[in-house]
């Protein structure tokens, strides 16, 4: 796509995104206008479509924001494309949300920024997306899903459980990425989770999950998983992970049950010869947040080039988390630190000769990027997953 058509796009996009309830009215009108031309793609969404809704506009600006830079927005398509193969998609369904799309935004552009040459910028846009990943699908000879047998389920505190899984078959995934789950109480409620360990010939994989309060997956996942149940699993997606061709030093910041993607890439790169220097700091709201610490700290202390800085923005646990006794020193963990995550690690040091990798929330993420950038670190050295 030339300038003009990026231009078009951008600028459409962000004038109905910028009216007032405008995400969501796009939103809800896509998918009634989806549901009514093309009844028969309603059986691939949940029956609650709230989530589904604030994902789908997160996700056309995400690919509007990046559409001049193709490098990193194809291959996203790409693995977007050999993901949705887990919903039985085929080329018909791209093109009716293709049109549903262009119908809800014409809907509320109007006439005087709904032109001619809009329509066609757009349509060639969505032919790119469309063309994009359905070629990726097409290409693609691995399983469409995994299913996946829970053979263990662990719960670390009153929100949060570890959960781990035998594949049907393994999966050959990047340490660092992530992929859509769907558990049998929740049928067509796919959630994003990152494994906690690298891929492997037995076909385990772990999940560390946190449950979300009011959220519809998260809590089911948590407290009402037992062994022997099974889970169906899409195709990796992300781009985390250690970068080819250099030796360049790390830094990881993760909050919570963002460890758990930092943490598989540890553990895979302890299976190599050599490591670039890696510093972790890892976040919490309090201290029963950093329940990984003993894992990381026999990381620590067998590989000499991790060093692991936990951080705490309060230096008590909750009412509901009552321990008796005061937690041993761990070996290889350097003294804990109170603060706001990302305002310790730019205090910390200077970064910029690092290559930078953030898990969290996305308010913690945008957060410890802009503090990072703030202290002089390139734009261009820092990498997290998008924010859908």
């Amino acid at each position: 796509m030339d300038s003009r058509t990026v231009a078009l796009i951008r600028t459409t996009f962000k004038a109905v995104a910028a009216e007032e309830g405008g995400p969501e009215k796009l939103a809800r009108s896509f998918y009634a206008i989806l549901f009514t031309e093309h009844p028969h793609v309603r059986e691939f969404f949940p029956a609650a479509l709230e989530a589904q809704r604030d994902r789908l506009v997160k996700a056309i600006a995400h690919v509007v924001d990046r559409l001049e830079e193709p490098e990193r927005l194809l291959p996203f398509l790409a693995q977007l494309g050999r993901d949705h193969r887990k919903y039985g998609v085929r080329a018909e369904h791209y093109a009716a949300v293709g049109e549903s799309l262009q119908a809800a935004l014409r809907a509320y552009a109007g006439t005087e920024l709904w032109t001619d040459e809009v329509e066609r910028a757009w349509a060639e846009g969505i032919g790119v997306i469309a063309d994009t990943m359905i070629g990726a699908a097409e290409q693609e000879d691995t399983p469409a899903y995994w299913t996946g047998t829970v053979i263990e389920r662990r719960e670390v505190l009153r929100n949060l459980a570890v959960v781990r899984l035998r594949l049907d078959e393994p999966m050959q995934y990047t340490a660092g990425q992530y992929m859509s789950v769907q558990i049998p109480s929740r049928p067509r409620m796919w959630r994003y989770l990152s494994p906690a360990v690298p891929a492997n010939p037995n076909g385990e994989i772990e999940f560390h999950i946190r449950a979300v309060t009011g959220g519809w997956v998260s809590p089911a996942m948590v407290t009402h998983t037992e062994v022997g149940d099974t889970w169906l699993l899409g195709a990796p997606l992300g781009g985390l992970g250690m970068l080819r061709n250099t030796r360049r030093k790390m830094l990881m910041v993760g909050c919570g049950t963002g460890i758990a993607p930092l943490r598989a890439q540890l553990m895979a790169m302890t299976r190599r010869r050599s490591n670039p220097k890696v510093h972790l700091f890892l976040g919490g709201r309090h201290p029963c947040d950093l329940y990984d610490l003993p894992v990381l700290s026999e990381l620590a202390v067998a590989n000499k080039w991790l060093t692991v800085t936990p951080v705490v923005e309060s230096d008590e646990n909750p009412w509901w988390h009552y321990d008796p006794e005061d937690p041993p020193e761990l070996p290889g963990i350097e003294p804990r630190r109170i603060g706001q995550i990302g305002r310790v690690v730019a205090a910390h040091g200077r970064w910029d000769d690092r290559d930078v990798q953030i898990v969290g929330s996305p308010s913690m993420i945008q957060t410890t990027k802009f503090r990072l950038m703030a202290t002089g670190l390139p734009t261009k050295n820092i990498r997290h997953d998008p924010l859908l």
